[in-house]
């Protein structure tokens, strides 16, 4: 039965709508508010109230994990009903990046919880389902790099590409949580060799934006994430925020305070709400739990400094993301954000999401 004859209802057809138009880019909101719950979970640390900090901390990975848990639903239904869409997501340069978003959501809830130890064989196993299909997707993107060479990269490479690089080296950080040294500097070494053959590739063809139209722009915030998230698992590897910690995370605030000073780049994709300017958030908060780590290393008043102004502008951009959001609930599914491709074949001539120039 095809799925457009079951829409015979006003409740069946915004479910319908809602499972053709909610595309792996939407985990971007997950990504997001896990960042958040892992930046304050860290933060609350210093706390004196152990109750009141739990309270919050429960709250807001309470939060997180129902958004991740509906949006995974969504996506659950459109690859039961919709698997060419997946197919389509699959095939595109910009679209296979963002299918490692669900898994890297779900690696950060399950860090990010108040009431798991990374000891335990809960997250021993979680860790298991969700760093495996990481792993599949470097052999699929990682193997085409290497075997067609760089011609393809050239063709294929953009900025969403550190998605997969972040990844990786998420998985790292927990994998060192767990005390998994070995396997830890694995993730963490295939994640550093390929963020250098992107940055390498992006930087020598102008950040590839030939590649991305307008209303991706934020998606540049992801050339500082990768070196935030490098350095944040480098100290969980190594035990101590060292130099070369340190190094990833200057490189990371420098490529930052380039971007910001570019308000120009962004200026056309500003013009009207879109899911994608949630690509704003969750490099902001990497940044900001970098700087932490940072501050707690070096403990003067400078690091204290950035470590405020960051986490400061992370909050407030998530929260003035979140009213958005909710005052703006139709442009989240609206038609000026179509689905995917509905099949493999039309992935790079369909008039998709990720290559709207509206």
């Amino acid at each position: 039965m095809e799925v457009e004859s079951c829409a015979k209802s006003p409740i069946k057809d915004l479910a319908l709508v809602a499972i053709t138009r909610t595309h792996a880019g939407y985990f971007r909101i997950a990504l997001s508010l896990g960042w958040q719950a892992l930046l304050w979970k860290i933060l609350l640390r210093e706390a004196e109230d152990s109750r009141i900090k739990m309270y919050f901390l429960t709250i807001l990975w309470s939060f997180s994990l129902l958004i991740l848990v509906v949006l995974s639903l969504l996506y659950l239904l459109r690859c039961i009903f919709l698997l060419e869409m997946i197919k389509g997501e699959f095939s595109h340069h910009v679209g296979v990046n963002y299918l490692f978003a669900p898994w890297i959501s779900w690696l950060l809830i399950l860090e990010s919880a108040p009431f798991v130890t990374p000891k335990h064989v809960s997250f021993v196993v979680l860790w298991w389902v969700f760093a495996a299909p990481i792993v599949l997707l470097d052999v699929k993107i990682y193997g085409q790099w290497f075997t067609k060479g760089k011609s393809f990269l050239t063709a294929v490479a953009n900025p969403s590409s550190h998605l997969s690089v972040v990844g990786n080296l998420v998985g790292a950080r927990a994998a060192s949580k767990m005390g998994w040294r070995e396997v830890s500097l694995f993730l963490f070494s295939l994640g550093m060799v390929h963020y250098l053959v992107l940055f390498v590739t992006l930087y020598q063809r102008l950040s590839g934006g030939d590649l991305l139209p307008t209303i991706l722009r934020p998606v540049f915030f992801l050339f500082f994430a990768a070196p935030s998230v490098a350095s944040l698992a480098w100290y969980s590897i190594s035990g101590s925020f060292d130099t070369a910690s340190k190094m990833m995370f200057f490189l990371s605030l420098f490529l930052f305070t380039s971007l910001i000073c570019r308000p120009s780049l962004f200026k056309k994709a500003m013009r009207k709400f879109n899911i994608a300017w949630w690509a704003y958030s969750y490099p902001i908060t990497i940044l900001a739990l970098a700087s932490t780590r940072y501050a707690q290393e070096v403990n003067d008043v400078v690091a204290h400094a950035i470590r405020f102004f960051l986490s400061a502008l992370s909050v407030l951009v998530i929260f003035g993301l979140l009213l958005f959001t909710a005052f703006h609930p139709k442009l989240l599914l609206s038609e000026d954000d179509p689905p995917l491709p509905s099949t493999a074949a039309d992935a790079t001539t369909f008039p998709n999401y990720y290559l709207s120039t509206k």
